[in-house]
């Protein structure tokens, strides 16, 4: 390592799927020790996404802090730049104020974007992503494929014709920059000024994550869940196809209210969408470079075990 690396501030990454027990940990390193938390989950931003959301308690938040958390309305989008601007921003604060910036959370593609920057892709623009989703109506999503196979035949062989979501996208932005993406994608802003430590927290059986997964559900429901999205549906700006809706568990239980399934439906949805969710967060895990693990604090021993992996991220920042 350089002089240049070794004079970086610490940061500390803490991933991991779902009901993984990152909460606890990080709340536990704030108190114990210089960390100030800043959440790493696109549900979390939400205001009125509580439940569903296993967003930490009142409580929780009064022992430990998190910044960005509940920050914006549902009916606004938040990009994984969006997320990269504010964390950068945080981060610095964090470490002027002789503190150690600890990012918590599941939303893979948001650390990604942290750690490896993004591309100077152009911001949705809903009059050019209304034409498109007309053109489609109209001509199917094929003849859009073929609309982005002359101008971004990369992006075209990448992306299946079936898949409207990120045809819109790639044509859409070849329509706004007047550059491909692929062309877009070649310039990248990594610049990140901190010595990141990265640990990932999982339970040693994927049988034990499924359980925590149903048992969490089930408790959500218990604690109000389907009120929470009930008030949320009374909204008339808020509809299914927005990212808010569209978060694990919030779809479900929306579908639900909507009529389209029955109550014993939804919760059987949600548990395997919630279980899907943390499947895709551990594929991301296993291709993680310089990742540190550590194990769920679980049964008698989640004490010692949850002292154990404080000791080995604090040991890390010596």
């Amino acid at each position: 390592m350089s002089n240049c690396q070794q004079t970086l501030p610490k940061a500390i990454f803490l991933m991991g799927p779902t009901a993984s027990g990152k909460t606890e940990l990080a709340i536990r390193l704030s108190e114990q020790h210089n960390c100030e938390i800043i959440s790493v989950d696109s549900a979390l931003i939400y205001k009125g996404f509580d439940i569903g959301s296993a967003k930490p308690t009142q409580e929780e938040q009064a022992r430990a802090p998190h910044a960005l958390i509940d920050i914006l309305d549902p009916s606004i989008a938040y990009s994984a730049a969006d997320f990269r601007r504010d964390a950068l921003a945080l981060m610095d604060d964090i470490t002027k104020r002789g503190k150690t910036p600890l990012l918590v959370g599941g939303t893979m593609m948001y650390f990604k974007a942290l750690l490896d920057g993004l591309s100077p892709l152009p911001k949705a623009d809903p009059n050019i992503r209304q034409e498109i989703e007309e053109q489609a109506d109209k001509h199917g999503w094929q003849w859009i494929h073929q609309q982005l196979e002359e101008v971004d035949s990369e992006a075209a062989k990448r992306i299946h014709p079936n898949d409207p979501q990120r045809l819109s996208r790639a044509l859409e932005v070849y329509r706004i920059s007047g550059k491909s993406m692929t062309q877009l994608t070649q310039t990248v802003d990594n610049d990140l000024p901190f010595d990141i430590v990265q640990f990932a927290i999982y339970p040693p059986e994927r049988s034990q994550l499924h359980e925590r997964i149903e048992l969490r559900y089930k408790q959500m429901l218990d604690l109000g869940f389907e009120q929470e999205v009930r008030k949320l549906h009374q909204r008339e700006d808020l509809h299914v196809d927005m990212p808010s809706i569209r978060c694990v568990g919030y779809r479900q239980m929306w579908d639900y209210i909507e009529g389209n399934i029955d109550y014993d439906e939804m919760v059987y949805r949600g548990i395997v969408a919630t279980r899907q969710l943390a499947k895709r967060q551990m594929t991301w895990l296993r291709g993680w470079d310089k990742l540190n693990t550590l194990q769920t604090p679980m049964g008698d021993n989640a004490e010692k075990t949850l002292a154990s992996n404080m000791k080995v991220i604090l040991d890390s920042l010596n």
